[in-house]
């Protein structure tokens, strides 16, 4: 990597996060838990946009659970809504009535926060195909049809990127049926939780997908989809590629270093292109390494 990258990475508030939480924590309180100091960062930075693209490689298209004429070519960027929706919102609480319990959680986005992450996912979408799909459940949730006023006025101002809509059950099917027919999906919190991970199975593996969260300004943090994987701990058998492709998103959009970025991901399709995969993308006829090996792979490929 050039010297001027690796002097930019040190100078950068840029934060690159290996996945957190595992079920020897479930058991704590919710104040302390992995992931509620994950929400507490994206809170207190800020962070709103949570960029997760989901991209068929040429190379993996059979480690898909899904037939080849269906996922070939597939290459979707979900923008999902970070800070706000069902994971934010108050009143939220277990407590007793009426000789039961009852779990109240409050699902709030306000007209500014949906303007906010619909402004990015137009904007992406015009570097992409030009098509942008918003997924809500409107037919339902008053919140979702708040969400679905503020993009659909928001489009007026994106006269080149064709909008549509979706509910989020529709959405989910259509995703496994033919997900060809989608660019950029617009969504809330939890429901851009669920796609995405939903999304992440189109490429074989969950362990291939990495994400960017961004906010107006300051630091990104950048993260795979996937979990800690507990149950693999210690084995050598995890997947490092989604980790090593959220560098590259934080090289592209948190440094302003596509050139690095570029070459990570050049180092990832070459390393695919060789024929090593990890378990979870093991196919006939490849070769199968473990972690250790996948990454002396990339840094071979480097260079």
């Amino acid at each position: 990597m050039p010297p001027e990258t690796l002097e930019t990475c040190r100078q950068s508030d840029a934060v690159l996060l290996a996945a957190i939480g595992g079920y020897k924590w479930d058991s704590l309180p919710r104040a302390q838990r992995p992931e509620t100091g994950l929400l507490g960062l994206r809170a207190g930075l800020e962070l709103f946009a949570n960029l997760r693209p989901a991209t068929i490689l040429p190379q993996l298209i059979d480690a898909s659970s899904l037939k080849r004429d269906v996922i070939e070519g597939v290459d979707i960027m979900v923008v999902r809504e970070l800070t706000g929706g069902f994971y934010f919102g108050q009143p939220r609480c277990v407590f007793e009535a009426d000789g039961d319990q009852l779990g109240c959680y409050t699902m709030a986005d306000s007209g500014s926060e949906i303007d906010r992450i619909g402004r990015v996912a137009f904007e992406a979408a015009q570097k992409r195909q030009g098509r942008l799909c918003s997924v809500d459940k409107a037919n339902v949730l008053e919140v979702s049809q708040l969400w679905r006023d503020r993009i659909t006025a928001l489009a007026t101002d994106y006269g080149n990127v064709d909008l549509s809509h979706m509910y989020v059950d529709n959405a989910a099917m259509q995703l496994l049926r033919w997900p060809k027919q989608f660019d950029t999906i617009v969504t809330g919190n939890l429901f851009g939780d669920i796609l995405s991970d939903a999304a992440a199975m189109l490429t074989g593996s969950i362990g291939m997908l990495p994400s960017a969260s961004l906010g107006s300004s300051g630091p990104g943090v950048f993260e795979p989809v996937h979990g800690s994987a507990p149950d693999i701990a210690g084995e050598d058998k995890a997947n490092p590629l989604a980790q090593v492709l959220s560098a590259a998103m934080m090289l592209r959009y948190g440094l302003s270093q596509p050139q690095a970025a570029d070459m990570i991901e050049t180092a990832v399709n070459t390393v695919l292109d060789q024929g090593y995969r990890t378990g979870d993308i093991m196919a006939d006829g490849m070769t199968a390494v473990g972690c250790k090996a996948m990454g002396q792979a990339l840094l071979q490929a480097l260079g």
